[in-house]
């Protein structure tokens, strides 16, 4: 499955941007990086957006809903768990982005809860992915009737394609480069 392919493929670009929001974190809690609350508001962007919005959003709207139509429980087993833990992250997102929103220099305290949060959500986001790429993703090539598969290819590749005529492809490939350049600092 082509979509399958692609989603594995955005899984990189998530873990990538993981690594960089887990390392801003560290710098931000020692009080050591400029222009935190904007950089951290690109993150809440990219996660919220990218992640979020593409990548969840095909994996609830169409992948998981074939999945559920072809016999896979949603209240139950591997779909309800990673819709689970799409709403944890979610929740992590939401405190990540409260943060990027305050308007007063952050505490102690508010960069305790950046740095938990972060962390929290690229080791929830870790797990998630690889639970996707080595259980759901198999299981659902392997069970998926060949029409059914098909029509999720066709269906991921023009979400994908309206998105792109929208220009939010290209928009979040830059935003993706310019926060990559924070875990490279950090951890060179």
């Amino acid at each position: 499955m082509d979509a399958i392919e692609t989603l594995m493929n955005e899984h990189r670009q998530i873990e990538r941007a993981i690594d960089a929001l887990v390392a801003f974190a560290a710098e931000a809690r020692r009080g050591r990086s400029e222009g935190e609350k904007e950089r951290l508001a690109r993150f809440v962007e990219f996660i919220r957006e990218f992640a979020d919005r593409q990548h969840h959003g095909k994996e609830e709207d169409i992948l998981f809903a074939a999945m559920v139509e072809a016999g896979f429980p949603r209240q139950g087993g591997p779909v309800a768990v990673m819709l689970h833990e799409h709403d944890l992250g979610r929740a992590l997102v939401a405190e990540l982005a409260r943060l990027a929103g305050l308007g007063t220099a952050w505490t102690e305290e508010e960069r305790t809860r950046l740095a938990d949060a972060a962390i929290g959500y690229g080791n929830l986001l870790r797990a998630h992915i690889h639970k996707e790429d080595a259980i759901l993703y198999p299981m659902a090539e392997q069970r998926l009737p060949e029409a059914v598969a098909r029509r999720v290819d066709e269906a991921c590749e023009a979400f994908d394609a309206e998105r792109r005529a929208r220009g939010e492809g290209q928009r979040l490939e830059a935003l993706a480069a310019a926060l990559a350049p924070a875990a490279v600092a950090a951890h060179p």
